[in-house]
């Protein structure tokens, strides 16, 4: 059977040491001198007036890390000087516990304290006010609220500033936590743009590229190899004037300059037109159903997320689609605008280029910010053929309450 251990005081503070060190100091200079409070006393030996001096010094080092005890000791030794001829550096160092009691003791302790004191200082005037009838029982009531009120009110003071300087303190940190979260946030989405922006400028080129280049390869023919050259040539340099152009974004970043003109729907055709000289060799063929108003207008965001959308949709269509029809619809709908991109799904034939899945991703994301709703996947159409499609809802009105 293991016995409990018994408990022991915190150590003292090394400050609490120094102060109960001098305080014990004094109190035995002004001792040896003969130097007291008052003559009347209970205990006349010369000797009684060192034991409250030492109790108050013992509870001096401990006024830090055991306030509550430091002030029961303290209590006890105040009571127990005034019996005796009474030390000055005993009072002094009991006013000081009084004061680390609020300071350094718990919240309620903080609040009982000063309350406690200053009932105790009324009372003891009201006492010797109506005992001695006289009025120098006011005069010891106020030396009584010095030495035990007056401390008490002053650490509370204290104690309430260290507590408002700390929560400022603590705001301080959680809004320079909260400003960092935010600037990572934009960061992280500013990069998830710039890729999705990077992606669908030059993939569609690059994967060109890569068909050609393989068919060119592949194929020991003069007249295909010059037109996949051709093919080559002609994206590298589209691709190299989408790259200069974000470059160049990049770096006027923070300048003070006229934004760069997005691509919009009117571009559709120039898109279109591209995909077809690109996917012509592997037997694709692009057409364009534009079922929309043309005076309608689409705010800048949507009209940008439905061309990256037709623009990665084409591009997945030559990495991967079979030879056939690959058919572009756009309609207007009330409060969204409906993009659907289909094409052949199924085996193909001669060179591919690989996909990653980025580009399903960013369609995504580009739909998911408009609060839009976006699918891709296999279908069938009413003649039994297997296509895949991509459709995304891209709401028109912010304020439009389908949208909320």
């Amino acid at each position: 059977m293991t016995l409990p251990r018994p408990a022991t005081l915190p150590r003292p503070h090394r400050l609490d040491l120094f102060i109960a060190l001098s305080g014990l100091t004094g109190g035995l200079v002004l001792w040896s001198f003969g130097l007291y409070l008052t003559r009347d006393h209970v205990f006349g030996q010369r000797w009684a007036v060192l034991v409250p001096l030492c109790a108050m010094a013992g509870a001096e080092a401990l006024r830090r890390t055991a306030p509550r005890t430091a002030l029961v000791v303290a209590a006890l030794a105040i009571v127990g000087d005034q019996l005796t001829s009474g030390n000055l550096a005993t009072l002094l160092m009991f006013t000081d516990v009084v004061y680390a009691s609020v300071v350094y003791g718990t919240p309620a302790a903080a609040r009982r304290v000063p309350y406690v004191t200053g009932l105790l200082t009324v009372t003891f005037t009201v006492v010797l006010l109506v005992w001695w009838e006289n009025a120098a029982a006011l005069v010891i009531g106020a030396l009584i609220g010095t030495v035990s009120f007056l401390p008490a009110v002053t650490g509370s003071i204290v104690r309430n500033h260290r507590e408002a300087a700390e929560a400022a303190r603590l705001r301080a940190e959680q809004t320079a936590l909260l400003a960092e979260m935010d600037r990572t946030q934009a960061v992280v989405a500013e990069r998830a743009r710039m890729a999705r922006e990077l992606h669908d400028m030059v993939a569609n080129h690059l994967s060109a590229i890569a068909i050609h280049s393989t068919a060119a390869l592949s194929l020991d023919d003069p007249a295909t190899t010059r037109q996949a050259l051709t093919v080559i040539r002609e994206n590298s340099v589209a691709g190299l004037a989408e790259m200069r152009r974000l470059i160049g974004l990049l770096r006027r970043s923070g300048e003070d300059t006229e934004p760069a003109a997005a691509p919009t729907l009117a571009g559709l055709d120039a898109l279109i037109a591209q995909a077809g000289a690109n996917g012509g060799p592997g037997g694709l063929s692009f057409v364009l159903d534009d079922a929309r108003e043309r005076a309608a207008g689409l705010p800048a965001p949507v009209e940008l997320a439905a061309y990256r959308i037709v623009q990665e949709s084409l591009t997945n269509a030559l990495k991967h689609a079979a030879p056939g029809e690959v058919r572009v619809a756009l309609a207007r709908e009330p409060g969204a605008l409906t993009v659907e991109v289909t094409s052949p799904y199924g085996e193909r034939p001669g060179p591919t280029a690989p996909g990653s899945g980025a580009g399903l991703v960013g369609m995504r994301e580009r739909t998911s910010l408009l609060g839009g709703v976006f699918g891709a996947g296999p279908v069938t159409d009413g003649r039994g053929r297997r296509l895949w499609r991509v459709r995304a809802e891209l709401p028109v009105d912010a304020s439009d309450e389908e949208r909320a």
